[in-house]
């Protein structure tokens, strides 16, 4: 059952939220009166009836759903549910004995499950059989066939598995597919329908080892394996592998389990007879996307992989200078401690990760674009990108895809057809603004081995040169608000691709309790939702929200600027009578923001708003003086690209409620860090925070005479 669309402009009754920390009991037990009563089997029934699994039975019938539980996975796959279930053969347990007994004999004495040292043990790795192998869709209507996985070979499921870990699907021909790229799925025994869900037939069983990819990188080097020696010689020279072995947030997970931190939040909305929950991220997780040049690319250069690092570091040093792959306006020290966070080495290496996990199907977000239709997410619309900031010194990353790319694309720079009449597509890419391809079809992308990190080969070299931070400072660059919020991405909470009610709604403790984002903060009074909005008609750059009630007070870190000069910072507003009054404030000291300008009330319709709006009409000049008119209010229209209804809707340019709204214009720097808080100055806690996304734009594009800004 899909729930209401709550939190909606137009849809919302007003709020009245009650906070109540809500604790779960010790123990969850299955009702197992609550069975289907079908002419089909549920899942339990169906494998209970076929011998080739019956090792598959044993393992589920004795594999508790987790450690707070007195039910078995056998007993969750008898009841009411949606479940997707990966049954591996007996012979598939077979040989992944055989395999656990040579790759570790310590473990048991032979491949038999009765042949382990210890019993823990022995139970530990039948939990990594049997929770890898279901996905519980919880209130989601649908289990997963296999026309419903995404067609981009090595993309992940929407949704975790039992062992809260996604699995992702390869293509190999028309009708092979391999979990994981390497656990097939049977070719006839497939898409099994029973009353409660789905079964695949594995032909061996998924069971990652969940190493860190500081541990992948250490194998690598110990073992001399080529692929990315040269990149992790320089993750160890700087000394980053502590950094990249980090799975998850410890103490988070122990506060959650004691109960400090509530697991949901109730939501009592005055005028609907239903009271909401709003859960709590279970883990607050580490991750990591490294784009890298293999070891072919540095042989080509000159540089030999199997070199010692005290050889190959200081020859890779001076490669980066005699290519100049820095800025001229960057500080750094060429020396061999390479640790430093001054040392060109690290600055270059950084470069090249990004704070977050990110799988091949969302390295660019597809959702509210002009041409694009969610229901068909393989068919392009306008060109898309996100702006991020990358690991050591924060620096920008563009990554690009359109339907003219054939690919994604890191810091790639098209010329687009931009005019008010034009399509935004890709005209051309003068050659040295192609940018980075991003290799993820390539078997030397990494994305399933590493339970923390995904790898992509790239074709090209990455840097952080002129080049780049010229062509950024020449853009406007527009980014998604939960962007900048690395824990989004790692921890799938951003743009989640599922209506179950646990992933639209997320609650963010404030900070006092645990300060969840890194780059957010926020007072005791805030109640801060993510809301996902998947498939909802909203004309949101990606359909979802970020939302804030109470006396609210949030600050933000925002992304670098690429060069000193002049920028807009821009907000993307929806007034209504739901939102609020509210202050902002911007500069670099976090403690002692100054106010910029003055409240900007949301609650008012815009035609109250007295900013001079007016319809656009078929008179291009008359347009332009309305948005010159709009400009010396602090407001602009709402973008041209973004549309409701993924992308075949309204317009968000057309809508008098989408504006955008000029908190700033000053100079920025670089090597600064800018924080932007919002206030409410109400004394009230029904009134709300909204946010889309934000803006930031060089006066070369903003105030150019010869060129002026597109609507775009």
């Amino acid at each position: 059952m899909k729930k209401p669309n709550l939190f909606h402009d137009c849809h919302v009754a007003p709020f009245i939220f009650l906070i109540v920390m809500a604790f779960s009991a010790c123990t969850e037990n299955i009702d197992e009166s609550a069975r289907y009563v079908f002419q089909y089997d549920v899942a339990l029934s169906y494998l209970e009836k076929h011998e080739v699994y019956s090792q598959y039975v044993e393992l589920i019938k004795q594999t508790p759903i987790s450690p707070v539980s007195n039910s078995t996975m056998g007993q969750l796959l008898g009841a009411r549910g949606h479940f997707t279930v990966f049954a591996p053969t007996n012979e598939a347990i077979d040989s992944f004995l055989v395999e656990l007994y040579q790759r570790d004999p310590t473990l048991l004495s032979r491949p038999s499950w009765d042949a382990f040292y210890s019993e823990h043990k022995r139970d530990s790795i039948r939990k990594v059989v049997v929770h890898n192998s279901v996905i519980d869709s919880g209130d989601m209507d649908d289990c997963f066939m296999t026309w419903d996985f995404p067609t981009t070979d090595k993309a992940e499921l929407p949704l975790n598995n039992m062992n809260d870990h996604k699995v992702s699907v390869y293509y190999q021909g028309m009708d092979s597919i391999l979990i994981n790229g390497l656990c097939p799925i049977s070719l006839n025994e497939r898409d099994i329908l029973v009353s409660n869900g789905v079964i695949h037939q594995m032909e061996k069983v998924i069971a990652p080892q969940d190493i860190t990819a500081a541990s992948y990188f250490m194998d690598l080097l110990d073992k001399k394996k080529e692929g990315y020696l040269v990149i992790g010689k320089a993750l160890q020279a700087c000394g980053l592998m502590d950094t990249l072995s980090k799975i998850r947030d410890e103490v988070y997970e122990a506060r959650y389990v004691r109960g400090e931190i509530p697991e949901y939040v109730h939501l009592y909305i005055d005028g609907h007879n239903t009271t909401e929950l709003n859960w709590t991220p279970k883990h607050r997780l580490y991750g990591f996307t490294i784009f890298a040049e293999t070891d072919d690319f540095w042989r080509s250069q000159g540089l030999d992989p199997q070199a010692p690092s005290e050889e190959l570091m200081p020859a890779l040093v001076e490669w980066i200078q005699q290519n100049h792959q820095y800025s001229d306006d960057d500080y750094f020290t060429t020396g061999d401690d390479y640790e430093h966070t001054d040392n060109l080495l690290y600055q270059w290496a950084t470069y090249h990760v990004l704070p977050f996990r990110v799988s091949a199907d969302r390295l660019v977000f597809h959702m509210n674009e002009l041409g694009f239709n969610w229901r068909n997410p393989y068919s392009l619309g306008i060109p898309m990108y996100e702006i991020y900031s990358t690991m050591g010194k924060r620096r920008l990353m563009k990554i690009y895809e359109s339907k003219e790319s054939n690919g994604v694309y890191l810091n790639r720079f098209p010329n687009l057809d931009n005019g008010r009449h034009g399509t935004y597509h890709e005209l051309s890419c003068d050659e040295d603004k192609v940018g980075c391809r991003v290799n993820r079809e390539s078997e030397q992308a990494v994305l399933s081995d590493i339970i923390n990190c995904c790898i992509y080969p790239i074709d090209s070299p990455l840097s952080y040169n002129d080049k780049v931070r010229d062509n950024l400072a020449r853009q406007r660059l527009r980014f998604d608000g939960m962007s900048l919020m690395p824990e989004a991405m790692s921890n799938d909470i951003r743009l989640k691709a599922s209506t179950d009610w646990e992933n639209e709604d997320v609650y963010i403790p404030n900070t006092s309790i645990y300060n969840y984002f890194e780059n957010m903060t926020m007072n005791d009074q805030t109640i801060f939702i993510y809301l996902n909005a998947y498939t909802y008609n909203w004309c949101n750059m990606h359909s979802d929200e970020m939302k804030a009630k109470g006396r609210f007070e949030l600050t933000f870190k925002l992304p670098p600027v690429p060069r000193r000069g002049t920028y807009e910072l821009r907000y993307k507003v929806l007034p209504n009578g739901d939102r609020g009054v509210q202050q902002f404030y911007f500069g670099s000291d976090p403690n002692r923001l100054p106010a910029a300008g003055i409240p900007v009330d949301l609650t008012r319709s815009i035609g109250n708003m007295r900013v001079g709006y007016e319809a656009d009409t078929d008179d291009d000049d008359y347009n332009a003086e309305v948005d010159k008119r709009l400009r010396n209010n602090n407001v602009m229209k709402g973008a041209y690209s973004v549309c409701a209804d993924g992308g075949t809707g309204d317009i968000e340019r057309n809508r008098s409620t989408n504006l955008r709204y000029i908190i700033v214009r000053q100079t920025m720097d670089p090597n600064e860090t800018y924080y932007m808080r919002v206030k409410s100055v109400l004394d009230s806690e029904m009134k709300e925070f909204y946010m889309d996304y934000m803006e930031l734009c060089p006066k070369e594009v903003y105030d150019n005479p010869e060129t002026p800004e597109d609507i775009w």
